[in-house]
C-alpha cells in the first residue's frame, strides 16, 4: 500500500529528532522527554514514512543524520522556537525571570551575543547577566550553581547525557612551518591559561621519552596564541577552527589530542521556563549553521 505524502510535521516529532540530536542518540532523547525508546522510534519512522526518504544513518548507529535529516532538524528547530515563542507570547503570563549565563571567550567572538540580542527581543521580560571564562572555571560555577547556563568546551569523552553539543573540534599540535623542534631540550609551549584543559591534557598526556614541555606563554585569546605561534616563539594546541597559513599541524611526534565538543550545560537547579527557552534559541541556531554548512549536491 502506498503511503500518502506528509501534509503536516507534528511537534513532538520534532522534539523527538531535535533531542536525538542534542543528546547523541534515541536512548539519551528517550531519557530526556521522559518517553520509552521504542515512542522515540515510532516518531522518527513515522516522520520516514510520511516524507519518503530517511532521517537517521543507521549505519552511524543511530545519532547520525541523514542529509535529508539535516535539513528537516534545521526546519524542526526553527518551528519549535517559533512554537515556544508563540506560545510565550500568547499565554496570559509572559516568560520573566533572570538567567545567569557563562560563556568562553571563544563563543562570544562567534556569533553569540547577537543570539543573546535576538533572544532579548522576543522575551524582553528575562534579564540575561553573562560572563566570559575559561571552560573548567564555567563548569565549577555550573556544579557550585553560581551560573545557570553554561556555553563551554569540554572532550567530547566526557559529554553528560544531558548536555547539548554545538560544534565538534578536532584539536592540534601546532608550529610555525620552519619553527626546529628539539625533544632533547624543554620545548616551549604555549597555553591558553594554567585553568586551561588543553594545558592539563597536554602536561599529562604521554609525551615521547625525554620530552618536557615549559610553558612560556599563557593567554586567554586564541588570535594571541596563533600570532605567538606564527612568530616561532613555540608550540600550541588550538582547535581546527584557528588554523591559519602561518602555522603548520605537528604530526607523528605528540599524542593524537582527543576532539572538543562545544556544549550547554544548565546547573542541577535551573529548569525553568526561561532557561529552557534561551537553551533553545542557542541550540536551533548552531544546528542551523551546521546545515547551512552542509555541502550541497
Amino acid at each position: 500500500m502506498r503511503l500518502m505524502p506528509m501534509t503536516r510535521l507534528d511537534i513532538g516529532s520534532l522534539e523527538a529528532i531535535c533531542a536525538i540530536a542534542d543528546h547523541g542518540g534515541i536512548t539519551r532523547a528517550a531519557s530526556h522527554l521522559a518517553l520509552s525508546q521504542s515512542a522515540i522510534s515510532h516518531k522518527v519512522k513515522r516522520l520516514e514514512d510520511g516524507l519518503g526518504y530517511g532521517i537517521l544513518d543507521r549505519r552511524a548507529g543511530g545519532s547520525k543524520f541523514t542529509p535529508e535529516g539535516e535539513q528537516l532538524l534545521t526546519y524542526g528547530r526553527r518551528i519549535l522556537a517559533i512554537h515556544e515563542e508563540a506560545l510565550s507570547n500568547l499565554a496570559r503570563k509572559p516568560l520573566k525571570g533572570r538567567i545567569r549565563l557563562g560563556m568562553t571567550e571563544d563563543m562570544a567572538n562567534n556569533g553569540l551575543p547577537e543570539i543573546l540580542g535576538r533572544f532579548k527581543r522576543h522575551y524582553p521580560d528575562i534579564a540575561v547577566t553573562t560572563t566570559t571564562a575559561q571552560s573548567l572555571h564555567i563548569e565549577q560555577q555550573l556544579d557550585r550553581r553560581e551560573i545557570d547556563i553554561g556555553v563551554m568546551d569540554i572532550f567530547e569523552h566526557q559529554k553528560r547525557p544531558s548536555d547539548a553539543q554545538l560544534r565538534h573540534t578536532p584539536l592540534h599540535w601546532v608550529k610555525a612551518p620552519d619553527y626546529p623542534l628539539d625533544l632533547a631540550k624543554p620545548v616551549p609551549f604555549l597555553a591558553f591559561a594554567p585553568d586551561c584543559f588543553y594545558h592539563h591534557w597536554a602536561m599529562q598526556s604521554g609525551l615521547p621519552d625525554g620530552c618536557r614541555l615549559e610553558t612560556i606563554l599563557t593567554c586567554a585569546s586564541s588570535n594571541a596564541i596563533i600570532s605567538a605561534v606564527s612568530a616561532q616563539l613555540g608550540i600550541a594546541l588550538v582547535g581546527e577552527h584557528c588554523l591559519t597559513n602561518n602555522i603548520a599541524i605537528i604530526t607523528d611526534i605528540f599524542p593524537q589530542p582527543p576532539s572538543v565538543a562545544t556544549i550547554i550545560r544548565t546547573s542541577r537547579n535551573a529548569h525553568n521556563a526561561a532557561v529552557r527557552a534561551l537553551k533553545d534559541s542557542i541550540t536551533s541556531t548552531f544546528s542551523t549553521r551546521r546545515a547551512s554548512a552542509l555541502p550541497t549536491a
